[in-house]
């Protein structure tokens, strides 16, 4: 049973909202209502500033990286994979359903994702890193980018290891999961509504 009080730590750690504390903090505000209405680094870069939205990009990714690479330790299942997985998306559950927001208003996942999977496949992460980066260069959105790079990052993970392993099940998972909470993101890209990053909005998003 150990182990499991692990898996409560992870959403507890990911449950930490902090997109919403730097916006009640700093500017007093809850950037639910502000902006997309997201409590994620991008909305957060979009109303309060490309410092504060990286601080909180770091802090988001960290919650996802930090219990993939020391409960497995702490607890005794370091030789398994699939206890390691299980940690990082306990993190990840936690951020898009946050215990500490009552399960509502949290940010769509990304960050904390991509933490969880730098401490699992560091190298197929860059590659899907680099089709973010592409992506939003090429074509302004960020969410877009979000897309594309879940998509990557799993085949990725089967042209390095040469197979469908736990990590590279997990990816496809979570490919799914990313792709499911940017629906409505999916929408707008499709009518030609998305916000482009980098091109300010006030008032607040439905």
């Amino acid at each position: 049973m150990i182990p499991m009080v692990g898996l409560a730590l992870a959403y507890l750690m990911g449950s930490i909202p902090a997109a919403y504390l730097a916006g009640r903090v700093i500017r007093g505000i809850d950037l639910r209502e502000h902006g997309s209405g997201n409590l994620g680094a991008t909305n957060v870069m979009r109303v309060m500033g490309p410092r504060v939205g990286l601080a909180v990009l770091v802090f988001d990714a960290a919650k996802g990286a930090l219990p993939v690479l020391l409960f497995p330790w702490l607890f005794g299942v370091q030789q398994s994979a699939w206890w390691a997985i299980g940690y990082g998306v306990a993190a990840i559950l936690g951020h898009v359903r946050p215990v500490f927001l009552l399960g509502k208003g949290g940010g769509k996942g990304v960050a904390t994702a991509a933490g969880v999977f730098a401490a699992l496949a560091i190298l197929p992460l860059l590659v899907a890193m680099l089709a973010f980066i592409a992506v939003v260069l090429a074509f302004g959105y960020v969410s877009l980018g979000s897309l594309v790079s879940a998509a990557v990052f799993p085949l990725a993970v089967i042209v390095a290891s040469g197979g469908l392993t736990p990590v590279a099940i997990a990816g496809l998972g979570m490919a799914a999961f990313v792709f499911w909470t940017h629906r409505a993101n999916i929408g707008r890209l499709r009518r030609g509504e998305e916000h482009r990053f980098g091109r300010r909005r006030t008032g607040t998003v439905a």
